[in-house]
């Protein structure tokens, strides 16, 4: 295991652009350190180290995420989430907990979403063996933490014709009063997302209940549905 971080760590220090980096702290409000390593330079440097794990046991994925997720530049968490998606499919329930947990820690909304796409393939991939899984979504959207209860709305985007869109319209409606702007973003995305698979489901959802949802979510909900524009 150390010696994995160690190449991890020896190979992307050595593509380190500080340039880049500055811009790309810049973008995300100074919050978090890079490398400054674009996405397709890093997954081509840290794809041929990680995938040996992808069948790894989840203790063993999850040591690597944690350590991972210990270093200070962002770029090293990417990897942590590059890794949990690639093992999604043979990852038990306990693995939803554990990715909710990390989320909380330097936490913005690039890993937050990146967390919660891995959340969503876990759940759709594992609801049907592992039903546990939905109850964990469902405990989710009353968090505290309003990351989580981001993780909770979207973890649905993708899902197409897979999506229960009972819970979609609930988790909305639930967290529709919240004033916090990525919760209202989060909202509209999610709806805007299912919109594209079934544009009447949600444009009935709208005229019923739009009022209840911010300019902002509906924003955004309507974006592809153009007479609720």
């Amino acid at each position: 295991m150390p010696t994995l971080i160690a190449q991890l760590d020896a190979a992307l220090r050595a593509a380190a652009d500080p340039q880049r980096a500055e811009k790309m702290s810049a973008y995300m409000q100074h919050r978090l350190h890079f490398l400054g390593i674009p996405t397709p330079a890093r997954r081509a440097l840290s794809t041929p180290l990680l995938r040996p794990y992808y069948r790894a046991d989840f203790a063993e994925i999850q040591d690597i995420a944690l350590q991972l997720w210990a270093q200070r530049e962002r770029e090293f968490h990417y990897c942590a989430i590059d890794l949990l998606g690639k093992a999604r499919r043979y990852l038990p329930a306990s693995t939803l907990p554990f990715l909710l947990e990390l989320a909380q820690q330097h936490a913005w909304w690039d890993s937050v979403d990146g967390l919660a796409d891995v959340a969503g393939d876990l759940i759709r991939l594992q609801r049907q063996e592992q039903p546990q899984v939905l109850s964990q979504i469902e405990q989710a959207v009353q968090h505290p933490s309003f990351w989580i209860r981001r993780i909770a709305m979207l973890h649905q985007c993708g899902w197409r014709a897979e999506t229960d869109s009972e819970r979609l319209f609930r988790f909305a409606l639930t967290l529709a009063p919240e004033q916090e702007f990525f919760i209202r973003k989060a909202i509209g995305w999610a709806l805007r997302d299912y919109a594209r698979h079934a544009p009447q489901q949600v444009t009935q959802f709208l005229a019923l209940h739009g009022t209840q949802l911010s300019a902002l979510s509906r924003r955004e909900a309507a974006k592809h549905l153009p007479d609720l524009i």
